[in-house]
C-alpha cells in the first residue's frame, strides 16, 4: 500500500507551505501569506482524510525497538498525540479568524523574540 508514502508527502508539502506562509507574513505580504496558509490547511485536510481511514484499517503496529530508543520514541509519540489533538480544533479557528480579518485574535502570540529579532506585535 502506498498510503504511508502519500501521507508523508502531504505532511512534507504542508510543512513547506507553512514555512513559506510564515516567511511571507514576516515580510508583511499578507495576500501571499493567506494563499500559502490556505494551501497548507487544504493539504493538511487531505492528509487527515488519507491518514485516518488508513490507520483505522491497518490498526496499530507494535514498536519493536528496545532500550533507550524505545523511551525516546514513546516520549515523542506522547507529545505528538497531545499536539495533534490540540491543533485539530485550533487550526480551523485560527483560519476562520484570519479570513474574517480578526487580526488581533488571529496573530500568533509569542513569549519572546521572534525569528527576525523583534518582540511580539
Amino acid at each position: 500500500m502506498m498510503l504511508p508514502a502519500v501521507n508523508a508527502g502531504l505532511n512534507a508539502v504542508a510543512f513547506v507551505l507553512l514555512v513559506l506562509g510564515y516567511w511571507e507574513i514576516r515580510h508583511e505580504r499578507i495576500e501571499q501569506h493567506r494563499r500559502f496558509m490556505l494551501a497548507a490547511f487544504a493539504t493538511s485536510a487531505l492528509f487527515l482524510v488519507s491518514y485516518l481511514p488508513y490507520h483505522a484499517q491497518v490498526g496499530s503496529q507494535p514498536f519493536t525497538g528496545q532500550d533507550p530508543i524505545r523511551i525516546v520514541c514513546f516520549t515523542v509519540l506522547v507529545f505528538h498525540i497531545i499536539l495533534a489533538a490540540l491543533i485539530l480544533p485550533l487550526a480551523p479557528v485560527t483560519l476562520q479568524r484570519g479570513l474574517r480579518g480578526q487580526d488581533a485574535k488571529h496573530r500568533a502570540k509569542r513569549a519572546g523574540p521572534s525569528l527576525s529579532g523583534s518582540t511580539c506585535r
